[in-house]
């Protein structure tokens, strides 16, 4: 992340394993790593908006939780979804940064008609599913009478335009080291999701010989297909982040029943205090900047 360019935002959330009928917005989630057929999970799921920084002595890409959301099923009159959530800590960190573009990275799940409602600063990037429906761009107005149309034709699945398009080699940085792939991209609507705003899908082929491998879109229109492919690449980093949460700090670790967030967030801001003290010198941190760290812990928690 440059001082003037756009802000890369990773969206993902996260499921802490809860029991008892009294537990605060306790629910049935599902958990792509759950054991069993159904894959589901009962427990509390936080949306965590985290934003990637690249740092000069780490070769990968570290997201830096900034927001969290607890979803909440029993909220009346109608439960935030998590697409809900993630849209409006979106909006939030877009009033955070005037004048700055924030690029979301998200994975299939975190697309629907909430995201009619992104500010225009803000762009969105999701994988694709088989199944998605596009749709040309919208014919210009002829003139006659009656409602002018608001999409074009049908167009085939991503499998059968993979098969008529045409692939360029694009060199890409991710995951550490330099790759290149076979990229094809194609400017239309996802007319359910994204209503009349364009999006860019782009097909990529590392492996496969005929069809394609991974399918983007983009509401960036400008950007490369290479810069769209190594932004999402990026959003690895949340996933480790949320790991290490979990697994160092101890993020979730805390059994109480209450609406009470303190037990996330407080860990979740510690992760961001102490990322923002760097040592003076190579080597572990001297026990100075150590006591420094803790005063600005206490400071946050108070």
């Amino acid at each position: 992340m440059t001082c003037r360019g756009g802000v890369p935002v990773a969206i993902d959330d996260t499921l802490f394993q809860r029991t008892g009928p009294k537990v605060h917005a306790i629910g049935w989630f599902h958990d792509g790593s759950a054991k069993g057929p159904k894959q589901v999970v009962r427990g509390n799921n936080w949306v965590i908006a985290a934003i990637i920084v690249r740092l000069p002595f780490c070769s990968r890409p570290v997201a830096l939780p900034a927001l969290a959301r607890l979803v909440h099923k029993d909220i009346k009159p109608a439960p935030a979804s998590r697409l809900a959530l993630a849209r409006q800590m979106t909006a939030a960190l877009a009033c955070a940064l005037p004048g700055r573009q924030v690029h979301v990275v998200a994975d299939a799940a975190c697309a629907g008609k909430e995201l009619r409602r992104l500010p225009a600063s803000v762009t969105w990037t999701t994988r694709l599913r088989q199944d998605a429906a596009l749709h040309e761009l919208a014919p210009p107005h002829t003139g006659k009478r009656g409602r002018p149309r608001v999409r074009g034709a049908r167009l085939p699945k991503l499998a059968a335009l993979a098969g008529q398009a045409v692939f360029a080699p694009v060199t890409v940085h991710r995951y550490g080291k330099d790759a290149t792939v076979q990229a094809a991209a194609i400017t239309c609507l996802r007319h359910g999701v994204l209503g009349a705003r364009p999006v860019q899908v782009i097909r990529i082929r590392d492996r496969a010989a005929a069809s394609y491998d991974l399918a983007l879109a983009t509401t960036d229109l400008a950007a490369s297909p290479s810069r769209v492919l190594e932004r999402y690449a990026a959003r690895w980093s949340v996933e480790v982040a949320i790991e290490d949460a979990k697994q160092i700090l101890g993020a979730g670790q805390a059994r109480n029943r209450l609406p009470s967030t303190a037990d996330m967030i407080a860990k979740l801001r510690r992760i961001l205090i102490a990322a923002r003290y760097r040592p003076g010198h190579p080597g572990e941190p001297t026990p100075a900047e150590i006591h420094a760290v803790r005063l600005a812990w206490d400071g946050a928690a108070a």
